[in-house]
């Protein structure tokens, strides 16, 4: 009789993160399972966040917060000491893409219990109630298992209206080597001024020393920078159960920060790991408003910039390599040499001459963009949560179907459950969430077990 499988679809972080969970407690209580780990690009464990090889991106958190372990928070800093990287400061990607992988391989048992990587775009799921599920691969394959989990990740940035499909016109800044071509020192249009943003500015500037880098968004705001010291998390007093309003929220975090002595970064520390619950303590329409008020300020505080990041930032605006400008594009068309973008800046309609246009806006929002997601919809598999930011689940994970009724064997974690928990796209909450998924997977993989042959 073959061993109990779990399929994980997306092999980035969240998928990486759930792999391991599973695979060290299989270990740790003799189960056998097979685990396969589906990625479109075959960046198995580095995922979007931490493929990129260039150095100056790092880690937008500190690595004593970067376990990938659930209950080990010295797991990062360990390893780091032994490569022989500061484990008091914020590590590369590229080498936190490492620590992943070989923490992925480290969890292998074989031949008990065995990872196999597959190279294939996820396009539907076979997942009738009370059948096994089996993912279905655009090159044909079908992968079947006992039970499957989305690991979708990020999804890529939302299309810019009104911009051509063009050779200088950078759709995904993390698709591949999409960056590699920005070094001909022509100004650059980076539309949005958040974490990719530097991250791309970082890049291109390096590459040439005569680019200009253009950043454009509707408040023109910059994540914050990092305390070359952390502060210790503050507390924020709030009623303990009840409904929710934004304003209250948002005065109970304004009386915190008087309370710490202006000290705001500790505030927003102290408030995140209760995020999820006072997320659900907002009801539909406050859920509405947080995201149109409030959200890009929690997220420019809370989405922080390492010092070194910062200064280099910094540094770039003085020399009027960044400038930051604040309003929205209209359009772009080709001219010679690149592209012509219309941007309405101040309430002006201005028009810009550029080498190249970045789409740096982040994550796109709408679940049904993606394929295999609306696919899911469309069947009834699955359901959005009501602000279509992603799927709707239960408290364990489980895939809510079109009627509301929990999948017994489908679940998601990561950036897809952002509707439902709002924090849920950092390390922190998603190694939680394989944790804590983990044990149901394993259930599912003993009741498999005990199965006689057929």
């Amino acid at each position: 009789m073959s061993r109990p499988s779990i399929a994980i679809v997306g092999g980035g972080a969240s998928g990486t993160l759930a792999a391991i969970h599973l695979l060290r407690l299989a270990r740790a209580s003799g189960t056998p399972v097979a685990v396969t780990l589906i990625d479109r690009y075959g960046r198995h464990a580095a995922g979007q966040a931490y493929a990129t090889t260039d150095p100056g991106h790092l880690l937008n958190t500190r690595a004593a917060q970067m376990s990938a372990i659930d209950g080990e928070p010295g797991h990062l800093v360990d390893w780091a000491r032994a490569q022989g990287l500061d484990p008091d400061g914020f590590l590369p990607r590229a080498a936190y893409g490492r620590y992943l992988r070989e923490t992925l391989a480290a969890a292998e048992d074989p031949p008990d219990r065995t990872l196999h990587r597959v190279t294939a775009t996820a396009v539907a799921l076979d997942a009738e109630p009370g059948t096994a599920p089996a993912v279905r691969l655009a090159d044909g394959r079908r992968v079947a298992a006992d039970a499957v989990v989305l690991a979708l990740g990020n999804r890529a940035p939302a299309p810019l209206p009104g911009v051509p499909g063009h050779p200088r016109h950078v759709a995904d800044p993390w698709a591949g080597d999409a960056l590699a071509a920005i070094d001909d020192g022509a100004p650059v249009l980076v539309v949005g001024t958040g974490l990719t943003m530097v991250d791309v500015a970082l890049t291109v500037t390096r590459a040439h020393p005569g680019t200009v880098v253009y950043a454009l968004s509707r408040h023109a705001l910059l994540p914050r920078p990092h305390r070359a010291v952390p502060a210790a998390p503050y507390p924020v007093r709030l009623p303990d159960d009840g409904p929710l309003w934004v304003a209250g929220l948002l005065a109970a975090v304004r009386r915190a920060v008087r309370e710490n002595g202006g000290e705001w970064h500790g505030v927003v520390d102290g408030l995140r790991p209760h995020i999820p619950a006072l997320w659900r303590r907002l009801d539909l329409d406050q859920r509405r408003l947080f995201l149109r008020r409030v959200a890009r300020y929690w997220e420019v505080h809370r989405h922080r910039m390492p010092p070194a990041a910062a200064a280099a930032i910094a540094d770039l605006r003085e020399q009027g390599r960044l400038r930051l400008l604040r309003g929205r594009l209209l359009s772009a068309e080709p001219v010679a040499g690149g592209l012509r973008a219309r941007a309405e800046l101040d309430g002006t309609v201005t028009e810009l001459d550029v080498g190249w246009i970045v789409n740096a806006t982040g994550p796109g929002c709408d679940v049904t963009a993606d394929p295999f997601t609306a696919g899911l919809i469309d069947a009834g598999t699955a359901r959005p949560d009501p602000l279509r930011l992603g799927l709707d689940v239960a408290t364990d994970g489980a895939v809510l179907d079109a009627a509301g009724r929990p999948h017994d064997r489908l679940f998601a974690l990561g950036p897809l459950l952002r509707g439902v928990h709002f924090e849920t796209t950092a390390v922190p909450e998603i190694r939680a969430q394989a944790a804590a998924l983990a044990p149901r997977l394993l259930a599912i993989a003993r009741s498999r077990a005990a199965q006689p042959a057929a």
